[in-house]
């Protein structure tokens, strides 16, 4: 392949996005020009690792740090100008304006390619009080080192955490293993947006079992200064005393270059950009958190934060600029977060987002073991799949559990990358052995139920709806009576388990419909089979009573 034509190009930003760009450009290109600017003193550094840094995992600070300037430079020829802001680009001349931060000093530099990687900002609600110094957020690494200081110099008998997304939660878990006492606030009936409500649940059980004491469906409305502390006015009435506050709402696209250029922007804020990752305006291009992307199941603009996607955009736009025609082929938001003992990870749409885009689908629920549940500390994995319920095709996935969730949402989103429906997963071959998987695993089982209801083999019945699915029914629970005794049942129904079923037929009404259930749904799949084929008129409660459960604590 011929060498491409030298190119002198600007990177404004110089973490995820405009650190791949950057790396990318010089192998393409030994003798282009590449000029990467960034406000801040550090580059390319590991902005999802700041919160266990603060927590302790992270013991190193220096293990943050990805690259530095001069390590970065040095490697790629790059001149890497750090405390550097970009303040202006003029069209016209094509150039841009910076100001070193420490002398104020302003000159216009041009270019012939421009990319875009300005990141995002922390959302900071305009209430009264909120510029305290003792309010912070956590956005970059000086965000992190204000916080720690706060905490060795200060040091905080309590901390409120505001928002219950991935930073918030990693946040509280953090601030807890530090020994400080923490409430997290969420205006949501759930933390960890991605999920559903329902496999959110177990997320509420583990961070107040873990010692955070969780505030659901409530915000702050005022921050009032104390003379040892603050005082948080909540919606509600009621007020919270503590000694400092993280704000962890959520983030906006930094935009603010882009004033009086005529890039233009999408509805939700962010720039607009085609599959190449161009803008709206020749040779500027735009990558990571500022950018709308199409979401790759329903095809509509979104703003999808994350560092994989900022990184595979990078390298695209690198790649464009030097002739090679690359395309990105849009986001699933994969995404994975640690809670305490527990692992909550997503793919492709919830039902909250398949239902906002008009898209017909159907779920199930599997609870099932991370491997062989004979070979010692075998644990549960909880997983939500959801499809198109004629033909199949997969539309996102949620799961839960202490080990083993990032291998099966990681099988799924490559599943939904590539287009396959729920028969490909009956069909997937993975790896057993008793120490890490089971001859049929998680992603199986949810192959197999989730193919019995398209094929017509089993009617569902969800959990939300267990009261409703027939205004003329009986509901039978086929788990053992020391099941019941230990862990409830739900109300109404009776209790036939189900190796007794086939010989208490007699007992089930035939004028009404049937709901059966057991634990998990494994065995009401075996009763809704038995009882189809005798003649009733049977659904089978997805997940069983552990997925009823979940749903019955929604928003507690």
């Amino acid at each position: 392949m011929s060498q491409p034509e030298p190119k002198k190009v600007l990177i404004v930003g110089g973490v995820a996005g405009g650190a791949s760009v950057a790396a990318r450009a010089r192998r393409l290109s030994e003798d282009s020009e590449i000029i990467m600017f960034e406000r801040d003193r550090f580059i390319s550094f590991a902005n999802c690792g700041l919160p266990y840094h603060i927590g302790g995992e992270i013991t190193e600070r220096s293990k943050l740090l990805v690259q530095t300037p001069e390590s970065m430079g040095a490697r790629f020829n790059l001149d890497v100008r750090i405390e550097t802001e970009v303040i202006a680009i003029n069209l016209q001349s094509k150039t841009i304006t910076a100001r070193e931060l420490s002398t104020g000093n302003e000159y216009s530099e041009s270019y012939d390619e421009l990319v875009l990687s300005p990141g995002a900002t922390p959302f900071i609600p305009p209430i009264p009080g909120v510029d305290n110094p003792r309010v912070f957020t956590l956005r970059n690494i000086p965000d992190m080192d204000k916080i720690i200081q706060t905490i060795h110099v200060e040091a905080p008998r309590s901390a409120v955490v505001v928002g219950g997304g991935f930073i918030g939660i990693e946040m509280a878990e953090a601030l807890i293993h530090k020994g400080i006492e923490t409430t997290l606030i969420e205006l949501s009936n759930q933390v960890m947006a991605p999920l559903d409500p329902e496999m959110a649940t177990p997320l509420h059980q583990e961070m107040r079992r873990n010692g955070i004491r969780l505030k659901l469906n409530q915000s702050v409305t005022a921050i009032e200064t104390q003379d040892e502390g603050l005082l948080l006015q909540l919606d509600n009435g009621k007020t919270i005393e503590t000694d400092m506050v993280i704000m962890a709402i959520g983030v906006r696209p930094e935009i603010s270059l882009l004033e009086g250029t005529g890039i233009e922007l999408g509805q939700r804020g962010g720039i607009l950009v085609d599959s190449h990752m161009r803008t709206s305006v020749p040779n500027i291009w735009a990558v990571g958190d500022a950018i709308e992307v199409k979401d790759f199941v329903t095809e509509n603009k979104v703003l999808i934060p994350l560092a994989g996607p900022a990184n595979r955009q990078g390298r695209i736009v690198a790649e464009n600029i030097f002739g090679r025609n690359t395309e990105y082929k849009n986001t699933q938001g994969t995404a994975i977060c640690k809670i305490f003992g527990l692992a909550a990870a997503s793919t492709g749409q919830n039902e909250k987002g398949l239902k906002r885009a008009g898209i017909h689908y159907e779920k199930i629920f599997v609870h099932a073991m991370d491997h062989a549940g004979y070979y010692p500390g075998a644990t549960q994995v909880s997983l939500k799949l959801l499809f198109d319920p004629d033909t199949g095709k997969i539309l996102g996935a949620q799961s839960i559990g202490e080990k083993g969730v990032d291998k099966r949402i990681d099988v799924l989103a490559l599943a939904i990358r590539s287009g396959l429906t729920v028969f490909d997963l009956e069909e997937s071959e993975l790896c057993y052995a008793p120490p890490y998987g089971s001859a049929k695993d998680v992603i199986n089982q949810a192959g197999f139920v989730a193919s019995n209801v398209v094929r017509g083999d089993m009617a569902l019945c969800q959990a939300e709806r267990v009261h409703a699915c027939s205004p003329n029914m009986q509901i039978v629970d086929v788990r053992n009576p020391e099941e019941i005794g230990e862990l409830g049942s739900i109300e109404g129904s009776i209790n036939i388990p189900v190796n007794q079923l086939r010989t208490r037929l007699d007992e089930l009404p035939r004028d009404k419909n049937i709901v059966v259930y057991c634990a998990v749904g494994l065995r009401g799949y075996v009763a809704y089979r038995m009882l189809v084929q005798h003649g009733f008129n049977v659904k089978n409660l997805t997940g069983g009573y552990k997925t009823y459960l979940m749903v019955e604590r929604i928003g507690r």
